[in-house]
């Protein structure tokens, strides 16, 4: 059984918006420029965080979701397992927190920020907004750390805070509260990452990023109690974790992946179990490239295609290149926004029709809303490339889009409510639907996937 002393601190706040993420980009950046050796995490299905993170130390950020990696013992088991594995080599860990810190599914805390901090046994720095607030500040902390007997909240960053305001209030806040302070951010209005729909804009869609990074750091170098922070990371307990069972795959299958612009939204760890199962991942784009390179089989993940719908919508050799290489069986899991592209249409908010991939017999259209949004656990009607009949596995939904063709070939179960619905058009190699899903978690459906793989490769190499 591995285990590692791995120091590591969690990013928590009270709710969304409190600044998380930007506190976060702020302590990788100051890593960085200490040439100090950092892993991040993100708490949670959000694809976005985790591009910031990477943007900041130029490698991958992992997610860590207790629902969509198992609801069980072993769940908590995998989580302690990819932060492990991606931690060990490093100085220090950073989870950013998803939400509010107790947040979970429905009225508990299943699944939330919290339960993570738990499992992974990592102290807890809440950040609190200190805009319009003094003394009842030390109060949201106290009832934030006291809410739960084992919180794990063990200080505090407040952000948008004066600095004299700060140096006002620091006392009283760490005295009533009984926590440690550990600095805090001022307001920087010329620092803020813009939002969307699905949530942030992604990393690299900001042209000044570098720049908001730079001044980040340096508030942050000014403002922040770094020997502090690392004190508190270096009280974690030893992290302990199993490691699979798995032979190594007798071959390999050539996986084409798509990533661009309009298709970016990937577990990282995910695809690190398809290539455990013997995938080579070859990156290409639908939005660029003019035809799917050499492969045996294809991984359409979500992304923001109606951006770009216009673009794709040009691109028909490679909508006919997609089209062509499954029906002629080549297996292909489409999630979200690589479902949505697989439509004959896209509609336009003013009614135009513009033609897609042609794969599925439908159209995709922009709402006013989210139409469905949070964990579930889809079953199989049928047998599919993912799931034999009857069997299960966790997903997640988040989508402000339609679909006049959103299949029946699962049933979703929404966690936490009675709520269901019929998801994901499967026939033959073919697994689409709105649904993400999290290979780590079910690691049976990625051994389905690569095996068709392998099947497709041996029918066309005949």
């Amino acid at each position: 059984m591995p285990i590692t002393d791995l120091p590591r601190l969690m990013v928590a706040a009270a709710s969304s918006g409190s600044g998380k993420t930007t506190v976060v980009c702020t302590l990788l950046e100051l890593l960085r420029r200490r040439s100090c050796q950092a892993a991040a995490f993100k708490s949670g299905p959000d694809y976005i965080d985790p591009m910031f993170h990477r943007r900041v130390l130029d490698t991958p950020s992992y997610n860590l979701d207790l629902f969509l990696l198992g609801r069980n013992e072993p769940g908590r088991e995998t989580a302690c397992r990819i932060l492990g594995r991606h931690g060990r080599q490093k100085e220090i860990a950073i989870l950013e927190g998803a939400m509010g810190y107790y947040d979970g599914i429905g009225m508990g805390s299943e699944a939330s920020a919290y339960e993570l901090a738990s499992a992974t046994g990592t102290p807890v720095v809440l950040v609190v907004d200190g805009r319009g607030s003094a003394l009842t500040l030390a109060a949201v902390l106290k009832g934030m750390a006291a809410f739960r007997k084992d919180s794990r909240i063990a200080g505090f960053i407040v952000n948008r805070v004066k600095p004299m305001v700060y140096a006002r209030y620091r006392r009283a806040w760490e005295g009533e509260s009984g926590l440690r302070s550990l600095g805090y951010l001022p307001d920087m209005p010329d620092c803020t990452f813009s939002s969307r729909h699905l949530g942030l804009v992604t990393a690299s869609e900001i042209a000044d990023l570098q720049d908001i990074l730079r001044k980040l750091g340096d508030a942050g170098r000014m403002s922040l109690d770094w020997s502090a922070m690392m004190g508190l990371a270096r009280t974690a307990p030893p992290l302990s974790w199993k490691e699979p069972d798995m032979a190594a795959p007798a071959d390999t299958v050539r996986l084409a992946i798509a990533r661009d612009e309009a298709f970016c939204f990937y577990y990282e760890d995910s695809l690190d179990t398809l290539r455990s199962y013997g995938a080579e991942l070859i990156p290409f784009s639908p939005l660029h490239d003019g035809s799917l390179p050499d492969c045996d089989g294809l991984y359409l993940g979500g992304g923001y295609p109606e951006l770009y719908a216009q673009n794709l919508s040009r691109n028909g050799s490679m909508s006919a290149s997609i089209r062509q290489a499954i029906r002629q069986g080549m297996p292909c899991l489409a999630e979200c926004g690589g479902f949505m592209y697989l439509h004959d249409y896209y509609r336009c908010q003013d009614g135009q029709l513009l033609p897609w991939a042609g794969v599925i017999s439908g159209e995709t259209y922009m709402t006013g809303g989210l139409r469905h949004f949070g964990y579930v656990t889809l079953e199989a009607r049928t047998d599919t490339l993912l799931l034999p009949r009857g069997k299960t596995l966790t997903a997640h939904e988040f989508h402000y889009s339609g679909s006049t063709a959103s299949g029946s070939s699962c049933t979703a179960y929404k966690a936490g409510s009675s709520r269901q619905w019929q998801a994901v058009v499967a026939s033959g190699r073919l697994f689409a639907g709105y649904p993400h899903i999290h290979f780590s978690g079910c690691p049976d459906c990625a051994s389905r996937f690569i095996g068709a793989c392998r099947q497709f490769r041996k029918e066309r190499m005949r």
